[in-house]
């Protein structure tokens, strides 16, 4: 694919040498990774949510995690020592990132946001994840994510079935 946009996050992938392969597809509106998954026809475990949350000192931080996993909130807040962690609201979580809901991309956010991924993202071959515009996903190898960013490993998934 020639013709994608040139987003922050593509930015920083070329600048850093990243090999990867850009996805456009349909976005819906409320579709989730789900929709992503469908449109790529791909597991919708390889395709990794960037989710922007927010301690209850207001300080925000993002969360990679697999598309059908939820993010432990509970265990998330007891590994950083904090008492509460929440999903941040629309307008915080674009002016941390200078992304869009449903854009939010990891990968040259507005401020420096600490980084936490869910462990098992590293043991996929390859991971989608957003570059910074709704409905546009770059296929990466997940370790390129440990060159190019400070991230911390976590082990908070769920499964929806497991709450």
């Amino acid at each position: 694919m020639k013709d994608y946009p040139t987003t922050q996050a593509i930015r920083i992938l070329k600048e850093n040498k990243v090999n990867f392969i850009p996805h456009l597809y349909k976005y819906i509106e409320h579709g989730g990774t789900r929709t992503a998954s469908i449109a790529l026809g791909v597991p919708e475990h390889y395709i990794i949510k960037t989710i922007v949350m927010q301690t209850d000192e207001k300080k925000p931080l993002i969360v990679l995690m697999h598309g059908d996993y939820e993010v432990s909130t509970k265990n998330l807040a007891r590994i950083i020592r904090v008492k509460h962690i929440e999903p941040s609201d629309e307008s915080t979580a674009q002016k941390a990132t200078g992304y869009v809901f449903g854009g939010m991309s990891p990968l040259g956010t507005r401020q420096k946001i600490p980084i936490y991924a869910e462990k098992t993202i590293f043991s996929l071959n390859k991971i989608f994840i957003n570059a910074g515009k709704r409905g546009f996903l770059v296929e990466i190898n997940p370790e390129d994510l440990r060159k190019i960013l400070e991230i911390t490993e976590v082990e908070v998934g769920i499964k929806p079935s497991e709450k």
